[in-house]
């Protein structure tokens, strides 16, 4: 290849998976390649996937079915894949899409740039190794695209829980901390780059710390990053709830940086399904710690996730799950039938949900929260919040940024607004947004 090179990447699945794919660009960058928003013009298309879900899994493979046709165009194209498929089914991937060109694992983008090269000169590999923790540490790729004011940092990686229905454990492996020096010094970078918020990434954040010794625990790390000068924002995501601890409830009080919005998957309101799900709480103590993040933080945001049709699920289940949602009030959730995944205990689980049952319960699910989010956006009429503008929104013409609980908010205002922080009285609440005017533009 000559000339300039032109980098696409489809990005499926969660937050840390779209934190990767920064990385990637970055990565790819130091071997010619200039990312571009339309695949029918790239060199290298990457696909970094997700295998959490089986929908999320057959979604790559109908993407890969469609780029088989730009294989087949005179000019070369090369296609890669990575993420949780490609840790899944390694050297099998190449075999099955064998225009495939290059299959990369969750621990193995350092590698990336190397891989490109082979496969420009028509070489193609697979590399889907694990890595042990202690070499783990010194491989992880920083994020240092800037332009942002905004930011993704992976503060740990992996899990440890071993949840019955979750592939997490097997594709990226156990959990991993990284050096708390590392993690400050990138933020301080960040925001010497112009970042105002970063969001703090690890499959279970809450557990950041506590399986190495001499580092500092998760509510710590919150508060050396919130003493950072220029930081104006700091958000952190996933948490499971049998581990956040008192000391990480009080941070949402003392810590005015931290944001008030929690992430905190329940996946079900069933204390029967809780136990086969292996989540290691009650539907009570799960409550008890969303009382707790609500005196902390009033007002605090909740959001989570929620599987319907887990193996075993009745109906008196479901309706606890709905029952649960309904307690907590959550001001948005991500819900999804539940789907068999490799490896997992619970791939091997009886009583068995049938397809129609478990898609009619996801729409009652689904039609509640939409109730529900609606009606506590529109309590946000008539407030006045504080918004971070992070861009152009979707429409292209008007700004939008976020309130403290992570509420996307559009407004009409001036482009050399973002990066700024302003005060917006919101005027509607709609079911994904809030609408607003700028105050004292």
């Amino acid at each position: 290849m000559t000339g300039e090179k032109l980098l696409y990447i489809e990005t499926f699945g969660c937050q840390m998976n779209a934190s990767d794919s920064d990385k990637i660009a970055s990565l790819l960058k130091g071997v010619g390649y200039k990312p571009t928003t339309d695949s029918a013009r790239a060199d290298l298309i990457i696909l970094n996937t997700c295998s959490v879900r089986e929908k999320a899994e057959h979604k790559v493979y109908s993407q890969l079915g469609r780029l088989r046709e730009l294989k087949t165009e005179t000019r070369r194209l090369l296609l890669g894949v990575g993420g949780c498929v490609a840790q899944q089914e390694g050297e099998r991937l190449l075999k099955r899409v064998p225009w495939v060109d290059l299959v990369f694992g969750t621990h193995n983008l350092h590698q990336l740039p190397d891989m490109v090269r082979a496969a420009e000169r028509g070489e193609r590999r697979a590399e889907v190794q694990f890595i042990d923790a202690e070499t783990r540490l010194d491989l992880f790729p920083r994020d240092d695209a800037s332009g942002s004011v905004t930011r993704f940092v992976t503060v740990m990686q992996g899990c440890d829980n071993f949840c019955s229905y979750c592939i997490v454990p097997y594709v990226r492996g156990r959990e991993i901390s990284r050096r708390s020096a590392e993690i400050l010094d990138e933020i301080q970078n960040a925001v010497s780059d112009g970042v105002k918020e970063v969001t703090l990434l690890g499959q279970n954040v809450n557990s950041y710390g506590l399986a190495t010794p001499g580092e500092i625990s998760f509510a710590e790390l919150l508060r050396k990053i919130a003493a950072i000068d220029g930081l104006e924002r700091v958000r952190f995501t996933t948490s499971h709830p049998k581990d956040i601890s008192a000391d990480l409830i009080a941070c949402f009080s003392e810590l005015p940086k931290l944001c008030g919005h929690v992430h905190l998957p329940a996946q079900s309101g069933s204390d029967a399904v809780l136990t086969w799900m292996n989540r290691g709480y009650t539907r009570r103590e799960y409550l008890e710690k969303i009382a707790a993040l609500k005196a902390a933080r009033p007002g605090i945001q909740v959001t989570g996730d929620f599987i319907v049709g887990f193996p075993g699920e009745t109906e008196e289940d479901f309706l606890q799950t709905l029952s649960l949602m309904e307690e907590v009030c959550y001001a948005d959730l991500f819900s999804f039938v539940y789907s068999p995944r490799p490896e997992t205990k619970a791939a091997g689980f009886a009583d068995k949900v049938s397809r129609k049952e478990k898609q009619a319960r996801l729409e009652r699910l689904q039609a509640l929260q939409l109730e529900m989010t609606l009606e506590r956006n529109r309590t946000f009429e008539g407030t006045r919040q504080r918004i971070l503008v992070e861009g152009v929104s979707k429409r292209g013409d008007q700004l939008f940024g976020r309130t403290d609980g992570n509420r996307i908010v559009n407004f009409t205002a001036d482009p050399s607004l973002v990066g700024a922080m302003v005060e917006v009285d919101i005027t509607r609440g709609y079911p994904n947004s809030l609408l607003g005017e700028i105050v004292n533009p």
